[in-house]
């Protein structure tokens, strides 16, 4: 089972400074659209090869356009053993629509 986190409460941890180590599991076009700020970017087609490069003892919230594929990545992280990944509900698109909306959607 995927745990998940709204951008609300991802943005209240942010502000409190907790901020989990965050993932972007988009294509780089994406990024040039829009991103959050001081991610790590891992497209997901890259994700079996570069896994390695994340901590597995850290909190990661996985983000994309919407949810899907970043839901993916976090099953495929489970698998790997990873233990404390959650899926940012909507993705980018809901952090555009509730909390920043300067960031353009696409």
């Amino acid at each position: 089972m995927i745990t998940s986190i709204t951008v609300k409460e991802l943005k209240e941890r942010i502000d409190q400074g907790k901020k989990p180590f965050v993932l972007d599991v988009r294509e780089p076009f994406e990024r040039d659209i829009c991103k959050l700020d001081d991610d790590k970017h891992i497209s997901m087609r890259e994700i079996q090869q570069r896994f390695q490069e994340l901590d597995q003892k850290k909190e990661i919230v996985v983000y994309c356009r919407s949810g899907q594929r970043s839901h993916n990545v976090c099953l495929f992280l489970q698998k790997q053993g990873f233990e404390n990944v959650c899926n940012l509900t909507g993705g980018i698109l809901a952090w555009a629509n509730e909390i920043d909306p300067t960031c353009p959607k696409y």
